[in-house]
């Protein structure tokens, strides 16, 4: 069975599986690959903004006794950093989302759009998806090369190329 005409196939890449994951898959199984895709595209999305925010703005208060915020140093050099009742506030908070839903509802305050429009759009959203899942990619990357070699690329900020937040 092709998955060469589903939502997301683009020109000029169109049906994109060189490991062949869909050749022989039914199309529920192929349901809950799409819905996995989204899933961790709108993950990325997230992490993407969690890696420019703290760049430009901390929030106040503390992540755990004694420790604020602003304490803490962006990207992967925050692993060691955060302590572990900071720890455990943001995996109940994740399992929470995760397990009871919390914040899955869409179609609270969704807009009626004909069929055309809303395709365009889920289009779009795979597309931001799939970009973001790159872009958290290389800035893990980056963030983790300047984390083993300081000032690898001569500049020590965290996002470069974008001076303006500097």
């Amino acid at each position: 069975m092709g998955y060469e005409n589903e939502l997301g196939v683009i020109e000029p890449t169109g049906f994109f599986d060189p490991l062949g994951l869909s050749a022989n898959i039914d199309e529920e199984t192929f349901a809950q690959y799409r819905t996995a895709e989204l899933k961790h595209g709108r993950v990325a999305q997230l992490c993407v903004i969690g890696y420019v925010v703290p760049e430009i703005y901390r929030f106040p208060g503390e992540i755990a006794p004694g420790v604020a915020f602003a304490d803490i140093p962006n990207g992967v050099a925050a692993i060691n950093a955060i302590p572990s009742l900071g720890w455990l506030q943001m995996i109940f908070f994740i399992g929470a989302v995760d397990y009871w839903g919390v914040l899955g509802d869409f179609d609270i305050g969704k807009p009626k759009l004909d069929p055309d429009e809303l395709e365009k759009r889920q289009v779009q959203e795979l597309q931001h998806g799939r970009l973001a899942m790159i872009a958290t990619l290389e800035l893990l990357r980056h963030d983790s090369q300047n984390l083993v070699t300081p000032g690898f690329d001569g500049l020590d900020t965290l996002i470069t190329g974008l001076p303006f937040l500097y």
